[in-house]
């Protein structure tokens, strides 16, 4: 978009031109908010995949588990390498109730709550790995608006500064300085909403899938439970 001057000279008022006009330090704000904005929005593609890759295993493994086949054979055919992470918490929970075993068959005493704390260390681990990423949102939804604001300060600082100096106090002089520096603004909300949004969404996403873990080691423990009890 351009517009006239007062010289009848036009002026560019593309983001573009607008970059490149601004001071060293606005154009190091916008670079910084960018690239913000762009990391941002790969670790919310990122996580969108890898949310619903767990989604797809969880409910992949929920049919296996209650299939009705001997918690056994499946540990067997899960093997040492379980490939997501509903059978990594299933295969520490297997792997311990096989090491409370004696050679004479008879039990280690506590191995419930051995069960239990082999399966919530899986589980804790399995949320880290599911909110990795996510404070960076979070820095980046409350930060980046003051780092935008600082830019535009600095951007009409230097403007009123340009004014003195030409003695010229005109709208068409005023206006680029303006523009240039109102965009650092517009990049730290660009950058800051969509942190914000898709934080509090993939959070709660992440601490379902998580209540979802938790749920199957609480079910998983009573039915171990239940078949000491039998024994």
């Amino acid at each position: 978009m351009e517009q006239l001057a007062g010289a009848g000279q036009p002026v560019d008022f593309s983001l573009i031109a607008l970059f490149a006009r601004a001071s060293l330090t606005v154009q190091i704000v916008m670079v910084i908010l960018i690239l913000a904005s762009f990391w941002a929005w790969a670790i919310i593609i990122q996580k969108f995949v890898a949310f619903n890759a767990a989604r797809r295993e969880a409910d992949r493994f929920d049919r296996a588990f209650w299939s009705g086949q001997p918690l056994d054979d499946l540990y067997d055919r899960i093997g040492e390498t379980p490939s997501g992470p509903a059978e990594r918490i299933f295969s520490a929970g297997m792997a311990e109730w096989r090491r409370s075993h004696r050679d004479d068959g008879n039990l280690i005493a506590g191995v419930t709550a051995r069960i239990d704390r082999a399966m919530n260390v899986t589980i804790n681990r399995e949320n880290d790995r599911l909110t990795r990423g996510l404070p960076f949102l979070a820095t980046v939804g409350s930060t980046a608006p003051f780092i935008g604001l600082f830019g535009t300060v600095w951007g009409i600082k230097t403007a009123f500064e340009e004014i003195a100096i030409s003695q010229n106090t005109s709208l068409a002089v005023v206006a680029p300085g303006i523009a240039e520096a109102l965009v650092a603004t517009a990049l730290g909300l660009l950058a800051a909403i969509p942190a914000v949004i898709f934080y509090n969404k993939l959070s709660s996403d992440a601490d379902r899938i998580t209540g979802g873990y938790e749920t199957f080691a609480d079910e998983f423990s009573t039915i171990l439970s239940r078949q000491l009890d039998d024994e």
